[in-house]
Formats: C-alpha cells, sequence, structure tokens
C-alpha cells in the first residue's frame, strides 16, 4: 500500500481549506486509498501557522491527525539530496520510516528527490 508522508504546508492547507485538493487527498486516505503519516515536527509547524493565520482551523487539523500516524521527527546532517537545512528533517523523517511518496506544495529542493509529489 502507498504510504504518503504529509508535509507541514499540506496539513496547514488540508486544514483551512476543506474543500481543496490537499483535503481531497486526506479524504482519500481516510477511505483507505493509502496510509498516512507525517512527523510531530510538520504538526508542530502546521498548528503554529494555523494558530497565527487562521485560528479557527486548529480544530479541523487535530480532527485530520486522528486519520494519520505522527511519527517522530529525525534529525541530521546527511542527506541523500541537497536540501535547506530547515527541508532536511521532513525529507528524512519520510525516508527513514518507508514513506513511498512526500506530499508538498514547496517545490524548491524536493523535486530532486524520487519521493516528490507536489500538489
Amino acid at each position: 500500500m502507498k504510504c504518503l508522508f504529509l508535509d507541514a504546508n499540506l496539513l496547514f492547507t488540508a486544514a483551512h481549506n476543506p474543500s481543496g485538493k490537499a483535503a481531497l487527498v486526506l479524504e482519500l486516505g481516510t477511505l483507505g486509498h493509502w496510509r498516512m503519516v507525517t512527523s510531530t515536527l510538520a504538526v508542530e509547524e502546521a498548528s503554529r501557522n494555523l494558530t497565527s493565520k487562521f485560528p479557527s482551523a486548529v480544530s479541523r487539523l487535530e480532527i485530520l491527525l486522528r486519520d494519520m500516524t505522527v511519527l517522530p521527527s529525525v534529525s541530521g546532517r546527511d542527506c541523500p539530496i541537497d536540501l535547506p537545512a530547515k527541508d532536511r528533517p521532513i525529507f528524512l523523517t519520510a525516508l527513514r520510516y518507508g514513506a513511498t511518496h512526500l506530499l508538498t506544495d514547496v517545490y524548491t529542493g524536493f523535486q530532486r528527490s524520487p519521493y516528490f509529489c507536489g500538489i
């Protein structure tokens, strides 16, 4: 089964725009089309940004997280692709836990990865 790693931007977008593409990806995951995972770092970032920009969407994020596995974030300097330091923990966590796809709306850097799938 496909395992989608969802970064903070995807979580943020799905929570504040429930009729958008990101929310559809999560809805299809809850229906069993794929397994969904994210990291503690991604959840913290999405929650922090929602709190400052769309506070009413924080509760939706909490609901969305019920249908996915939140993994401990991985850090380190050794990264198989050249990424900005702030993006490495996301990529390394997805890689460490065997995600088949990393979904994000940040194209810089990640597009060099075989795991990249932007929406």
